[in-house]
């Protein structure tokens, strides 16, 4: 590994001149690209003996794992258009909400929760044009340590 220290780019690559638009497709492999999101709100749990059964709120935290094959310049889908996804189908019932009221009719766990985020991000990923994506987990972090999970093979094979 000799001769690999720190360099100043002098030459930025060219398409067309340094790689070919057919490279940009590594591979042919399924991948799992993860994106994050954080949302305040409010709730409490009803047939519950402890504090949670009183009104309180949580920064919740939201990790979607979608898998799917690589377009032609080798992405599975844009960050950015599952930040749009997030925006336009599942945050805004969520982020400073009383979640008790927004959600359908549940005990606002975070067990019931994800599955409900699980539902609509499903929903929203069957409008895109790739057949190939998959949700294949949410993760919903209820406090930093601890947190709730719904997975593809759970909801499609119960």
């Amino acid at each position: 590994m000799e001769g690999l220290g720190f360099t100043i780019v002098e030459k930025l690559e060219k398409l067309g001149e340094d790689i070919k638009k057919e490279q940009l497709k590594y591979h042919q492999k399924r991948v799992l690209v993860s994106k994050e999101f954080t949302f305040d709100a409010a709730h409490h749990l009803h047939c519950y003996e402890g504090k949670c059964k009183n009104l309180h709120g949580h920064t919740y935290r939201v990790i979607f794992g979608v898998s799917g094959y690589t377009d032609d310049i080798g992405l599975v889908i844009d960050f950015g258009d599952l930040k749009k996804l997030w925006k336009e189908n599942i945050e805004m019932h969520l982020d400073h909400r009383y979640l008790n009221e927004m959600l359908p009719a549940m005990n606002s766990t975070a067990e019931n929760i994800v599955v409900w985020i699980y539902q609509q991000m499903v929903t929203a990923l069957s409008g895109l044009e790739n057949d190939s994506l998959r949700l294949e987990f949410v993760k919903l972090y209820e406090t930093p340590t601890s947190f709730a999970e719904a997975r593809r093979e759970w909801m499609e094979n119960e």
